[in-house]
């Protein structure tokens, strides 16, 4: 299976294009893009990214796209993207959230909980045993919960893992990570329609933080 992973959610996008050989998965390449010039650079990257090793997007097989949370507006541009491609090449699409991406680094020594900064003295949080179950908690909330629990906190910004003790910061290439787990998720037929395909973005809504407060 030819495997194409998109990440455009954070400051910093990214690609991948990977290969498998039965259930292992081989990553052939991987480029980054800065946030602010997904739209103008995102399907240019793809298009190059596939010419540098002679493949076409006829050859792809799968699609994983990072659905979030982050970037609103990169969001809708990568998922824009990846619709697009899967529309055209009749291809299936795995989706990995960005809180599973960064569990996914763990050491596999503790179990992990993922934190990204969502603003307003809040973050996103996710943590291994819960799968797919992720939630927006207060900074204090989410330290208490590391505490009690004793979880291997792993942060994707250093302000936010500055609020964790013995936090680790996420230094790794988030599309490599994405195509690993989308790979696993579409062996097991875990994919997504096109028309389902849709950002995660967990947190409230405007009105419902206003009401909260």
């Amino acid at each position: 299976m030819l495997l194409l992973a998109i990440d455009s959610s954070g400051r910093q996008g990214g690609i991948t294009l990977a290969r498998s050989g039965g259930n292992e998965l081989e990553i052939i390449d991987s480029t980054s893009i800065q946030g602010g010039t997904f739209s103008a650079e995102l399907i240019p990257q793809v298009a190059d990214l596939l010419g540098k090793h002679n493949l076409v997007p006829e050859q792809l097989e799968g699609l994983v796209a990072v659905t979030g949370p982050g970037s609103f507006t990169g969001l809708r541009v990568g998922l824009t993207a990846v619709k697009g491609l899967a529309e055209v090449l009749k291809i299936p699409i795995a989706t990995v959230t960005s809180l599973e991406v960064m569990i996914a680094a763990g050491d596999g020594k503790r179990v992990v909980m993922a934190v990204l900064d969502a603003g307003r003295g809040e973050v996103y949080v996710a943590v291994q045993s819960n799968g797919r179950d992720e939630m927006l908690l207060s900074v204090a909330e989410a330290a208490e919960m590391a505490v009690a629990r004793n979880l291997q906190v792993i942060a994707a910004e250093t302000s936010i893992a500055a609020k964790f003790p013995d936090a680790q910061l996420a230094t790794h290439s988030s599309t490599e990570l994405a195509a690993r787990v989308g790979f696993r998720k579409l062996l097991a037929g875990d994919a997504v329609d096109v028309l389902a395909l849709d950002a995660n973005y967990i947190r409230r809504s405007e009105a419902e933080y206003k009401i909260k407060k």
